[in-house]
């Protein structure tokens, strides 16, 4: 039996559907339960993002370089004093933010660790 294939296997179905303790309902019919699942688009994405592996040292110089290390601030756009509108902070408005941020620290761990370079270039 080949492990990694069938683990793949098993994992397409779910791929699609992300549950997390807070988001899942249940709904009170008589005597049984029954909860709802979210469907979340982007899992697969955020599983590949998760599942990448850093362990070529000029990926991890470009992933560095392309994913900023912190959230682009927020601001107020304004004419003449008056406020016209409100930019958000940019990671609120990225679904994968936390995915990407997790994967530039696994790229500056990887040159830390592994490559013993120093990286306070990128912080």
């Amino acid at each position: 039996m080949n492990v990694s294939h069938s683990t793949i296997e098993d994992r397409s179905v779910s791929t699609w559907i992300w549950t997390e303790p807070g988001n899942i309902a249940v709904e009170n019919q008589g005597n049984h339960h029954r909860s709802k699942r979210r469907f979340d688009l982007l899992q697969p994405l955020r599983q590949v993002l998760d599942n990448m592996d850093v362990r070529d040292p000029e990926l991890a110089h470009r992933l560095c370089e392309m994913i900023p290390a912190q959230c682009p601030f927020e601001r107020d756009v304004k004419l003449f004093g008056c406020t016209l509108f409100h930019i958000p902070p940019l990671c609120k408005l990225n679904p994968l933010y936390e995915e990407v941020s997790n994967l530039r620290f696994r790229a500056l761990c990887y040159l830390a660790d592994e490559c013993g370079e120093d990286v306070s270039l990128y912080c």
